[in-house]
């Protein structure tokens, strides 16, 4: 199995306009190439055992479910 966290300095991209976009909005997680974690569509960082508990199944050979929960976005003043 093979596990990828993306990040936005390793999965950035650009815009229509051909910009690069580093603005820390993205965190995600794939496993055998399936997405199982999006910030983008849960709003904060998934919980350490919600990652842990989807490698133990990769590893297994369980399907993969993917995260829907997460913690509240971490905001710095």
């Amino acid at each position: 199995w093979r596990m990828r966290i993306r990040t936005p300095l390793s999965g950035a991209r650009p815009d229509r306009e051909g910009r690069v976009s580093r603005g820390g909005c993205s965190f995600e997680v794939e496993i055998n190439g399936q997405l199982i974690f999006s910030k983008l569509e849960t709003g904060g960082f998934p919980y350490e055992d919600d990652i842990m508990n989807a490698v133990q199944a990769a590893h297994d050979g369980k399907p993969l479910q993917k995260i829907t929960k997460s913690r509240a976005p971490c905001v710095i003043m």
